[in-house]
């Protein structure tokens, strides 16, 4: 169950906003082999002062259409994560037209005691999840 956190610059319409969701969530699904109806994503637009992607050093470029992409979840393999950092660069590139310049990920691993979806209880360690 990743927590997804997306962050982007305020100007696109709500139906690009939906391609973008649809887009990131599938490309969790695929890489990350979750269920299609283990979807959390939170999306927050911010005005473009409020937003600063420096290149580290790597000669990369960016525009207005910049996204962090913050995933919050269990232990992943590096092969899973490399997938989906392929997968969402292609996807947006294709689906929103971002340039995979603009796509900056970020992965934190939690531990199943770290999670509670709902009613006080922590369904990883009881097992009802």
């Amino acid at each position: 169950m990743p927590l997804i956190n997306i962050d982007v610059i305020r100007g696109r319409s709500p139906e690009e906003l939906q391609v973008l969701l649809d887009s990131v969530h599938s490309a969790m699904v695929e890489a990350l082999e979750v269920p299609d109806t283990d979807r959390y994503q939170i999306l927050t637009q911010h005005d473009p002062h409020e937003m600063i992607a420096l290149d580290t050093g790597l000669g990369i470029e960016r525009s207005e259409a910049l996204t962090f992409l913050r995933f919050t979840s269990r232990q992943r393999p590096a092969e899973a994560k490399e997938k989906l950092y392929r997968l969402l660069a292609t996807r947006l590139q294709e689906n929103c037209g971002t340039s995979p310049q603009d796509l900056i990920v970020s992965v934190t691993e939690n531990e199943a005691a770290d999670w509670s979806f709902g009613n006080g209880r922590a369904q990883f360690l009881t097992g009802a999840l």
